[in-house]
């Protein structure tokens, strides 16, 4: 051929395209008296056994039997004494960590609805919004109140300030939901009838602003910037009957227990007092219990409604805790840093747990676990820090407000439909019995 052809050649380096076993290697010799052992009848006596052991140990080096990897016939080996598999502790339990794990309830993460609320005031101090039992729910944005009727969607426009400087800054609904009180800038309390639209009495008594409110039965109870709580009977033309002085501050979280024995007040000045219902000895009304231990304005105060006497409340920017107290003993139960000011608190009736609203930084909601404090879950969608929350009648779901100017619906502590009928059926049997009793 031509000096330029190309000579193909096998390849000498390693990794060609076949492979070629190099039968060199092989122990072709030990192969062939594996195979015609296995066909031979051999002796089972541990002696024989012994003696073909060590002839293949001087012989070969290694055991015969050892060296057998793949076996055509006869029981497979047995595991060296004391030895462990690795996956023992895997394949051994009877489920694994996730299908063992109990499945928790669905919590949507995305509100169930968005209302705008425009120029609703950016003030932490300020009760904006609270559900009535007949389920309307009623908002105040800036000098006027709006009531939205959850179960038709309808608009009402209740009110609107005199003097366009004075606002409205707080409102609640009476247990009944057929009246709702009314605290504005202006220092005044003002008292509205639903069904007529139609406002029935003006109660005059602080001399600031009425930045939070709450009833118990026809005692409407007012708290005022310059730290004075008032009771208004509303029964009578004489309606201040009480002031309560145990603020330096303003009092900006009011509650009263849903027993009426107690009324629990929060304050700009970082106290958290616990209020009798009854007057003293002395005729004045002094605090049973006095909380020290915030470090910022206390307007987050909620009450368990399964166990009277325990309280939650929640500290702002400078203090970010929630702490659980025995009013009883005055003792804190558990205390646990939200990492973030804490503007309102609410307990469910549908499961031990309760919901926090948060401002800076995440503007979000948090559900807790009770009594271990743990999380549930966090939701999250507000813009700007979170100002109020409030429940609808049936404890389903939370309203929140917020200073993105908008309100938002989490159907947070819907039942589950089989637990609904069950405790339905449980109420309707233990008002039977109560009437039973009574006949």
């Amino acid at each position: 051929g031509k000096s330029g052809s190309k000579i193909q050649s096998t390849p000498t380096k390693a990794g060609g395209d076949r492979y070629i076993p190099n039968r060199s290697t092989m122990q072709m010799d030990m192969a062939n008296f594996l195979l015609t052992k296995e066909n031979d009848p051999a002796e089972d006596s541990p002696t024989k056994k012994e003696q073909q052991k060590a002839w293949a140990v001087n012989l070969n080096g290694f055991d015969v039997e050892e060296a057998k990897i793949l076996r055509l016939s006869g029981k497979p080996q047995n595991a060296p004494e004391g030895y462990q598999n690795n996956l023992k502790v895997l394949y051994s339990q009877k489920t694994t960590p996730t299908s063992s794990r109990k499945n928790g309830r669905y919590i949507p993460s995305m509100p169930d609805r968005i209302l705008d609320a425009p120029e609703i005031r950016n003030d932490y101090y300020l009760n904006l919004i609270d559900w009535s039992s007949q389920n309307f729910l009623a908002v105040a944005l800036d000098n006027s109140v709006y009531l939205w009727n959850c179960t038709s969607g309808e608009i009402i426009h209740l009110l609107q300030m005199e003097h366009p400087d004075d606002y409205v800054s707080s409102v609640s609904w009476v247990k009944e939901g057929n009246y709702l009180a009314v605290g504005t800038s202006n220092a005044e309390v003002q008292l509205w009838d639903i069904q007529q639209q139609k406002r029935l009495r003006n109660m005059v008594s602080h001399s600031s602003r009425v930045g939070s409110l709450s009833w118990n039965n026809y005692i409407i109870s007012s708290g005022a910037r310059t730290g004075h709580i008032h009771h208004h009977d509303v029964r009578v033309a004489e309606h201040h009957v009480a002031t309560l002085s145990g603020h330096t501050q303003e009092v900006c979280g009011l509650k009263w227990s849903l027993d009426g024995r107690y009324l629990a007040s929060g304050g700009n000045d970082n106290l958290v007092n616990i209020w009798p219902a009854t007057q003293g000895d002395s005729g004045d009304y002094a605090p049973v219990q006095t909380f020290t231990q915030h470090q910022g304005a206390v307007k987050a105060v909620a009450w368990c409604p399964w166990q009277s006497n325990v309280l939650a409340t929640g500290g702002g920017t400078s203090d970010r805790h929630i702490r659980i107290w025995n009013v009883c003993s005055g003792t804190c139960l558990s205390a646990v840093d939200a990492h973030s000011q804490v503007c309102s608190i609410l307990w469910s009736t549908n499961y031990k747990e309760f919901i926090s609203g948060h401002g800076f930084v995440q503007n979000q909601l948090v559900i807790w676990k009770y009594p271990t404090m743990t999380k549930v879950t966090e939701l999250r969608g507000h813009t700007a820090r979170v100002l109020n929350l409030t429940m609808s009648p049936d404890s389903s779901t939370v309203a929140s407000a917020a200073a993105d100017e908008t309100l938002r619906f989490w159907r947070c502590f819907e039942m589950d439909p089989i637990k609904k009928k069950e405790k339905e059926k449980a109420n309707s049997a233990k008002t039977s019995i109560i009437h039973q009793g009574i006949r």
